[in-house]
């Protein structure tokens, strides 16, 4: 099969939908499947040999974040000879209704189209704005997955129609196999917490959880903080409370990532919301990690209702707090929950997930009408002009003003 996918956030930063669409690009290129992934990317960045960059992204404000998109009418005719190169037996947009090349793909696409959709959000003003120039195209995609329920509820309430859920994917054996760190392991007398996300990112909750280290500091005195993400470090540093332990690793890679989950006794993801699964929490379970989690409802259910991993009072640093001083004081439970994780990651491992994702094509390729290959067709090409057009310049003012 030939499958083209689509990015919409820049392959430079590192995030969840960057992940999945890695990862199952790779799994299906091991599949033997032929496989084209198209994403934004600047010029010097390092792309696996499937990777085709539309162009340069800029940063724009989007669903709470600050997420790195590509749009405009010389994106539009980039996507286009991506399509008619790759003639692909189907076309994998993910997010499609972000302002991005997913839209332009979409657009432009013959070909069957599966969709899927990461983001648990209310319409922005601006999707509300331009909504219904999207509608005729939606009606393009013959398959819709979503990440989590939370996500399908998006896709329900606010575009129509109905989406299957198939979670985001894990490869679960290489967190497992991941070596412990020294410098990162923890004692009973000295244990370590780690946090990853990006620092500068309020709903990634790194302020909370350095708002309750102080308590936690005072119950269990040797404890330390490991940090990672991308981001101002030194930024992070000035909050850091007095008398805390916090030690700032930086961006760190796939490898470093899961040798962190395996070290650390306890993960906290302190997220305040806008979350619409937790990939996060399934990499450290897979690791063995014990979890303290925020009890957002997307983390709850990636949790297994709270059976997986430990959850506090999403926004409360005394709730965060006394979680945490309770686990590190806990061994046993410590340890109940690492396993009770690695059993639960299981579920999301890539091996399951992408056989799922793989019915969808399957499904969709027996379900499709039959159409001959070609140009695009007239009407989309020029609503693809007028709309690249007037979404590019409100993209432009956006990243002018971020």
């Amino acid at each position: 099969m030939r499958v083209g996918i689509v990015c919409p956030y820049s392959f430079d930063v590192a995030g969840g939908v960057q992940f999945h669409v890695r990862d199952l690009a790779g799994w299906l290129l091991r599949e033997g499947h032929a496989v084209s992934v198209l994403a934004p990317a600047d010029e010097d960045t390092v792309l696996p040999p499937y990777v085709v960059s539309a162009g340069r992204a800029v940063p724009v404000k989007y669903n709470g974040s600050v997420a790195r998109l590509n749009f405009g009418p010389v994106t539009a005719a980039r996507v286009g000879r991506w399509l008619e190169d790759g003639a692909f037996d189907v076309v994998h947009i993910h997010e499609p209704i972000t302002p991005s090349i997913g839209t332009l793909a979409l657009w432009q696409a013959e070909c069957p189209i599966v969709a899927t959709f990461h983001s648990s959000q209310v319409r922005s003003r601006a999707m509300q704005t331009v909504y219904p120039a999207f509608r005729p195209s939606l009606e393009k995609i013959l398959g819709r997955i979503a990440v989590s329920e939370d996500a399908r509820r998006t896709v329900t309430t606010h575009y129509g129609g109905d989406a299957v859920v198939i979670p985001n994917g894990v490869y679960v054996d290489r967190f497992a196999a991941a070596p412990v760190r020294p410098a990162w392991q923890g004692s009973p007398e000295r244990p370590t917490i780690a946090f990853l996300g990006r620092l500068q990112e309020p709903r990634k909750g790194l302020p909370l959880l350095l708002e309750a280290l102080p308590a936690i500091t005072r119950a269990v005195p040797g404890v330390r903080l490991l940090v990672a993400g991308p981001g101002d470090q030194e930024a992070v540093r000035a909050a850091v409370p007095d008398g805390c332990s916090v030690e700032l690793l930086g961006a760190v890679s796939d490898d470093d990532k899961a040798a962190l989950f395996r070290s650390a006794d306890l993960y906290v993801a302190p997220n305040t919301g806008g979350e619409s699964f937790g990939i996060i929490l399934v990499e450290a379970m897979a690791a063995g990690a014990p979890v303290l989690a925020s009890d957002i409802p997307a983390f709850v259910r990636v949790l297994d209702g709270g059976r997986a991993g430990a959850t506090f009072a999403n926004e409360s640093s005394g709730s965060l707090a006394e979680a945490a001083v309770a686990l590190l004081a806990d061994p046993a439970r410590r340890a109940e929950l690492s396993r009770l994780g690695q059993d639960r990651a299981r579920q999301f491992d890539w091996s399951v997930v992408a056989d799922q994702v793989l019915a969808v094509y399957e499904t969709v390729l027996l379900g499709a009408p039959a159409k001959p290959r070609g140009a695009v067709s007239r009407r989309l090409e020029g609503l693809g002009r007028s709309l690249t057009q007037g979404l590019g310049d409100s993209l432009g003012r956006g990243a002018r003003r971020s």
